[in-house]
């Protein structure tokens, strides 16, 4: 062990200025074992590093070389295993535990021993020595203990000497033996006298250090009286310094005293400011000038001036109402005062501003010079823009007095709406009443006709002289409207498109006039009672009671839901307010709808297409607007009117009833609902109600063509194959021409119906000219339908040749000429001079005979071969026979 020892220093630790002091031949616990060596060491500069130094031999070769370095500070706990028994194991806790086996108990102790005195010496480390004995920690401690602290070093040398077997020396000790030996000349050939002369030379620098000592004995007291008198100067700068403490103390007292002084008088400022501050946020916030209280107190508010004043009073009054005072505040006198000035001036001139706005609503509301006349001629409504742009000046203080007297504005608003409805129930009747006599006509004639009275506008008489209904043959009977059935029958009389016309530009001029109207006055109420933005509680206005269905009235609403119902918005306010100033509006409307529908039925649908545009436009602009409400509900009425003109119309298509001595023709309703679709598409051209219409066709020309058949079925005078052809080729031509897009099947339905009816009606009316032949060659195809062979039929008796020549000669060109001009005038007495369908019918006729004609050729070359019968008269002289008796009529 000590050659390698030797070895190591000498080839690792030397060329790196450090020492070997401890190694111990180790493997790692529970692996393979591979020697290796750990090894302590110091460096040999200062400061001294120690470390711990894992040397292993190399593969390649016999030396050896570092794997791994540890400085000894970072090692927190060695672990011997076991302190009692000998167990070669330990373990080292650097970073992580590094688990070794000992070559034996000895080298381990001996290593973990010198690791503890290089921590004791040169580190003075908490390190854990756990299972170690107590034996090798407790050496080095004791020998410390031992030595006086000025040797200590030279003991701990000892301890690294016994360590170390072999001690280089220093560089300064080989200069002194070198300095020593040039003093002899290298020639030191006797020892033992080299020592002695060494020994002398001792000795004599021991007398000359004994004989300094003694020598400096004389300066030693002088020194030591020196120290004497330092000392007494010592005692007396204390005593000095004592008087000097007392005097300072009596100072410090004083400046206690001044500083306490201080403390207060800035405490007392600092208070003052404060105060100042209180003082100066009081009067800037809490101060109202002279000029504002005379504005409150005795401002004008009729003129623009003193209302600007008043504006400018109040917003500074509320604005130091409104001061959020601090804590303490209140309990001012002054303060108490000057809330107390604020809450009189607030209700001054709250009752001041109450009183002059009631004033002029009061006078608005008895004013008279607005209210139309009741013989005026022009139909307009009053504008109320001035009264608006006057009140509009007192919106600021209104909204004062909304957010300092609720009750009082609550009272103003309840004011404005009584008195102005009044205002406006008067002016909306007088308007009213002059639409209804422009509609009924200011004559006498108009007054006798529609049973006018006055300007009441009420109709008391019959109607009967607009809606007489006339059907030929049929009885003339009275009607509540007009009907489908009266347009077909109109005289130049009765009611035309030219007074329908001025109908709908009244009652188109009625709406145009309430609809500004009644914008104008949301829009000022939303201004003026500043109710546009944000939920309030609703002034409890007085409602209209309304009637039950069943016609009772309502119980009065409880006052839970009175509350609940008056945290609406804003705008439901704005809505009630105008239902109440408008309240006879809807009525009004609704008795002008009335008397409309009453003078001619068909008022309904320009009715229904301009209430439909007003609604449109309402809701476009406010959906939830007092305006598009009312008008939405009048547009419930005018669709009811409507639908129950179109029931009226129905029924009086199924009460029609014809006569029994002359021909029908085209039916009265058929051409009744011609015009009444070209009014319609006249009227509901880019109407947004277009669906109401479309439904109407369709329910009015499913029940013309019920109607239609139900008439044909009915008629004695006319054949069925007549009424159907004629009427449904005019309900053709009629939705051909006008192209209703909803009605494109009822079009092809008609068209197919009138063209079947036809074909029935040539084919029925031709089986009489040829009669007997016609007879003769059913008998032929129903004998070949039985099973005859065809040309066995003229075997039979009554159909053999002879039968058949018989037959033929009955029926000469001259005869069939005669037969076809009867035929002829019974067509032309069936047929209707309106639809002018003769020439058609008779062209029909034409072909149709052709067609028989070379069918019974036919039969005759199947049933009769090589017979050589043909029939008395060719084509081209059927074709001769048809044009010239068309000609002839």
């Amino acid at each position: 062990m000590t050659a390698i020892k030797h070895a190591l220093q000498r080839d690792i630790f030397t060329p790196n200025d450090e020492r070997l002091l401890g190694i111990v031949n180790v493997c790692k616990a529970g692996k393979k074992k591979k020697n290796c060596f750990l090894c302590a060491t110091v460096t040999t500069e200062r400061p001294v590093q120690v470390k711990v130094v894992k040397v292993k031999k190399s593969d390649k070769g016999d030396f050896y070389k570092r794997q791994q370095t540890w400085e000894l500070r970072d090692l927190t706990q060695v672990d011997a295993k076991d302190a009692s028994k000998e167990n070669p194991e330990f373990d080292l806790h650097f970073e992580k535990v590094y688990r070794w086996l000992a070559s034996s108990t000895a080298e381990k102790n001996s290593f973990i021993s010198c690791i503890w005195k290089l921590n004791q010496r040169y580190l003075r480390k908490k390190m854990e020595f756990v299972n170690v004995s107590a034996q090798l920690l407790e050496e080095l401690p004791k020998a410390e203990e031992s030595v006086p602290s000025g040797e200590s070093q030279s003991v701990a040398g000892g301890d690294e000497d016994a360590l170390d077997d072999y001690q280089e020396l220093s560089t300064r000790e080989e200069q002194d033996i070198e300095g020593m030996m040039e003093m002899c000349e290298y020639a030191i050939s006797n020892a033992e006298a080299f020592a002695e002369k060494l020994f002398k030379e001792l000795q004599v620098l021991d007398g000359a250090n004994i004989q300094s000592i003694m020598a400096s004995e004389k300066q030693v007291n002088i020194l030591m009286q020196l120290l004497d008198e330092a000392l007494g100067e010592v005692d007396t700068i204390e005593g000095k310094l004592s008087s000097y403490e007392e005097m300072l103390q009596s100072v410090k007292e004083q400046m206690d005293q001044i500083s306490q002084s201080n403390r207060l008088i800035q405490i007392s400022n600092t208070n003052n400011g404060k105060l100042l501050d209180e003082i100066q946020f009081l009067v800037n916030y809490m101060d109202l000038s002279k000029g504002h209280i005379r504005a409150l107190q005795d401002g004008d508010l009729t003129t623009p001036k003193g209302i600007e004043a008043c504006i400018n009073a109040s917003e500074a009054l509320l604005q130091c109402m409104n001061v959020a005072l601090r804590p303490g505040h209140e309990k001012l006198l002054a303060v108490n005062q000057q809330l107390l000035l604020f809450t009189e001036l607030r209700d001054t001139f709250a009752r001041r501003l109450t009183n002059h706005l009631n004033n002029v609503f009061v006078h608005q509301g008895h004013d008279q010079s607005s209210t139309l006349s009741q013989h005026t001629t022009e139909l307009t409504l009053p504008k109320h823009s001035p009264l608006h742009r006057d009140l509009l000046r007192y919106a600021k203080l209104m909204e004062w007095l909304k957010n300092t007297h609720r009750e009082k504005y609550e009272g103003l608003s309840r004011t404005y709406v009584d008195y102005m409805s009044r205002l406006y129930e008067r002016e909306i009747k007088d308007f009213f009443e002059v639409a209804k006599m422009k509609m009924a006509g200011t004559s006498k004639e108009a007054k006798g006709k529609f049973g006018l009275h006055g300007s009441s506008g009420k109709l008391t008489g019959s109607t009967s002289s607009l809606n007489k209904l006339t059907v030929q043959g049929s009885n003339s009977r009275r009607s509540q409207s007009s009907s489908l059935l009266d347009m077909g029958n109109m005289s130049a009389s009765d009611l035309d498109v030219a007074d329908r016309t001025k109908f709908d530009k009244i009652f188109e001029q009625v709406l145009s006039e309430l609809e500004p109207l009644c914008l104008a006055e949301q829009d000022f109420i939303s201004k003026f009672f500043k109710l546009q933005q944000h939920q309030t509680v609703m002034p409890p206005l007085a409602q209209p009671e309304t009637e039950e269905p069943d016609g009772s009235t309502p119980s009065r609403i409880p006052p839970q839901a009175e509350h609940r119902h008056s945290m609406s918005s804003e705008k439901d306010l704005v809505r009630l307010m105008m239902n109440k100033i408008f309240q006879s509006i809807e009525t009004e409307l609704n008795s002008l709808i009335a008397l409309g529908d009453k003078i001619d039925s068909f008022h309904s649908l320009y009715m229904l297409v301009k209430m439909s545009h007003h609604v449109w436009t309402a809701e476009n602009v406010d959906p939830a607007s007092f305006l598009s409400t009312t008008l939405g509900n009048v547009l419930v009425t005018v669709k009811r009117n409507f639908d129950k003109c179109i029931s009226g119309q129905i029924r009086q298509m199924e009460e029609v009833k014809i006569s029994k001595k002359s021909k029908v023709g085209i039916l009265s309703f058929v051409t009744g609902f011609e015009e009444f679709a070209e009014l319609a598409e006249t009227i509901f051209r880019n109407a947004e109600r277009r669906g109401d219409l479309d439904k109407a066709y369709v329910k009015l020309i499913r029940a013309v063509f019920t109607n239609v058949e139900k008439v044909a079925s009915e008629s004695q005078k006319t054949p069925r194959d007549v009424v159907m052809m004629e009427n449904f080729h005019h309900i053709f031509s009629t939705l051909s021409r006008l192209k209703i897009s909803c009605l494109e099947a009822e079009r092809r339905e008609a068209k197919h119906k009138y063209t079947d009816h036809r074909q029935s009606y040539v084919i029925n009316s031709l089986g009489q000219p040829l009669e007997k032949l016609n007879h003769f060659f059913e008998g032929v195809e129903t004998r070949v339908a039985q099973g005859v062979r065809e040309e066995e039929v003229s075997y039979h008796l009554a159909f053999n040749k002879q039968e058949l020549r018989k037959v033929i000669k009955e029926y000469p060109g001259k005869e069939v000429k005669k037969g076809l001009e009867n035929l002829y005038k019974k067509v032309d007495k069936h047929l209707c001079e309106e639809e002018s369908l003769l020439q058609v019918v008779w062209h029909s006729m034409q072909d149709e005979f052709i067609r028989q004609y070379k069918h019974f050729e036919d039969l005759i070359g199947r049933c009769y071969p090589g017979s050589g019968i043909t029939m008395e008269f060719t084509i081209q002289d059927m074709l001769e026979y048809f044009s010239s008796i068309a000609q002839s009529h």
